[in-house]
């Protein structure tokens, strides 16, 4: 089999299992596909905590499922199937053989984010195939100066600004590339940047339009969830902390990396190493490489050691699209390699440890936790109960939940009618919701536990609320979890409270 064919076959195959397993093993989506779908089902310009591009998605694969959640592992699926063919392109486009590119997509696929996150879809993972696309038509405008690359480059931009603002990220890193180095400024005094800013930033309206018709909700939601620097310290452990975490993240790849090596070829290391630029054709393949490989990485550590701010570690997803890339040709793979069918059999082993770690959260971690499971969260079945009770007490179909993100949110995805979720009873963190119609339909308040009132800014708008229903359903598992208490107080239309966060409102 030639090395695109194994390709192929490798990649394809890594995906189809990535999807499958989740579908038919899954009783719950994870949190984020949860919210995702909740979001969606409003189809907005924007949302409270994301632009909207993961939820559009996830309500689209709603609808050509019939209804059903496992449209969300196949997303994930596809995204890192794309994401891998943006690899092979890219290094097809640097001068990469066949083979090394083969190995580049197998050393990329052991690397954490490309595994267990997988099926969680969400913006991280949705970036994955938006930066190796970006990095692709910017190489391809760059080699061959083409507007059709440029337009594609500006609008995948604009894909990643509707998944995730990180994308900036990558933009500036472009833009910087073109300002400092000769075969990017050649281009500054020609159409195509300005083509690309162009379709970008028409592209984009919308979502800005949104944002300053809702003030700018999720920067502001993100500024007021965001830890500052408690001291001086943080300014040095946050970025050390991310750092570490991804070498951590990439230990797969160092394995298969030595698993290729023999112990002669470590004796004579020393000699026979070498990092000749003889596998790149050109001096500015090298610099590109290396400079959308760390040049990103470098910005956030930076940007972490000047302000103190954590930063959480899944960010770090799509920095390394071009790990398996560098790893070919720094370590210079395969040709440095003794045993390569044996580094194929522990990239092969890793890949059955983590699909098996995915299969053991499924069925077995609940024989062992004791606390309660997302995944093994009955949705469906609390959704159902939820929408009865509703119905009987009112004689019509729900329509609004207010209470906490997930449970609310897991009433949206899985009740019949798909009521709007009304985000903490507050309608500047749910700019879809219509006061109006909830007051003509009324509402009803949710949360989890054995507290007899809801928590929060609720409380505060409800304080006279006393409990009306409560419910016991156990988990999807035949493990230890306790069973979930969901409570409940029915708003009748007419007696909605007012929504105002005074904090977000100023």
């Amino acid at each position: 089999m030639n090395a695109s064919r194994a390709a192929l076959l490798y990649g394809g195959i890594l995906c189809l299992l990535y999807a499958l397993l989740p579908s038919l093993s899954f009783p719950n989506p994870p949190l984020d596909v949860v919210e995702g779908f909740a979001w969606g089902r409003e189809f907005q310009l924007g949302y409270t905590k994301h632009p909207p591009m993961q939820a559009w998605l996830l309500e689209l694969s709603y609808h050509l499922t019939g209804g059903y959640a496992y449209g969300a592992y196949w997303l994930s699926a596809i995204s890192i199937g794309i994401g891998y063919w943006f690899i092979w392109l890219i290094g097809k486009e640097l001068g990469f053989s066949e083979q090394q590119r083969f190995w580049a997509i197998v050393l990329t696929s052991v690397t954490f984010y490309f595994t267990l996150p997988v099926p969680e879809f969400n913006p991280n993972v949705l970036q994955i195939p938006v930066w190796a696309g970006m990095i692709y038509f910017f190489l391809r405008a760059l080699n061959s100066g083409a507007a059709r690359y440029w337009i594609l480059l500006g609008a995948l931009a604009a894909i990643g600004f509707y998944t995730k603002y990180f994308v900036f990220l990558l933009i500036g890193t472009i833009g910087l590339y073109t300002l400092v180095y000769a075969d990017g400024r050649r281009y500054l005094a020609t159409s195509g940047p300005w083509i690309c800013s162009v379709s970008f930033l028409l592209l984009v309206a919308p979502h800005l339009y949104w944002l300053y018709e809702t003030d700018f909700l999720t920067f502001r939601y993100a500024i007021g969830r965001s830890n500052a620097a408690g001291s001086l310290f943080d300014h040095v452990y946050n970025p050390v902390n991310f750092l570490l975490a991804q070498v951590a993240n990439h230990a797969g790849l160092f394995m298969v990396a030595l698993l290729g090596l023999s112990w002669q070829t470590l004796k004579t290391a020393k000699t026979s190493w070498s990092f000749s630029r003889g596998s790149l054709p050109t001096l500015e393949a090298d610099r590109f490489l290396i400079w959308f490989a760390l040049v990103p990485l470098f910005v956030v550590l930076l940007a972490s050691a000047v302000t103190g701010s954590e930063f959480k570690h899944m960010w770090g997803t799509p920095l390394f699209v071009l790990s398996g890339l560098v790893a070919v040709r720094y370590f210079h793979l395969p040709a440095f390699w003794s045993a390569p069918k044996r580094a194929f059999a522990g990239a092969v082993g890793i890949q059955v440890l983590f699909l098996g770690i995915l299969l053991g959260q499924a069925v077995l971690e609940p024989f062992w936790k004791t606390k309660q499971s997302r995944i093994h969260y009955p949705g469906k079945a609390t959704a159902e109960v939820l929408s009865d009770v509703w119905k009987k007490e009112t004689g019509t179909e729900l329509a609004y939940v207010a209470g906490d993100e997930w449970t609310t949110a897991n009433v949206t995805l899985h009740a019949p009618s798909r009521p709007s979720m009304f985000l903490e009873h507050n309608a500047i963190l749910s700019p879809w919701i219509d006061l109006d119609d909830v007051q003509k339909k009324g509402v009803m308040i949710l949360w989890r536990g054995e507290n007899s009132a809801p928590a929060g800014q609720i409380l505060e708008l409800y304080p006279n609320a006393v409990l009306q229903g409560q419910q016991t359903l156990p988990f999807h598992s035949y493990g230890t979890f306790p069973d979930l208490t969901i409570n409940w107080i029915i708003v009748p239309p007419g007696s909605v409270a007012t929504s105002v966060d005074e904090e977000l409102a100023d």
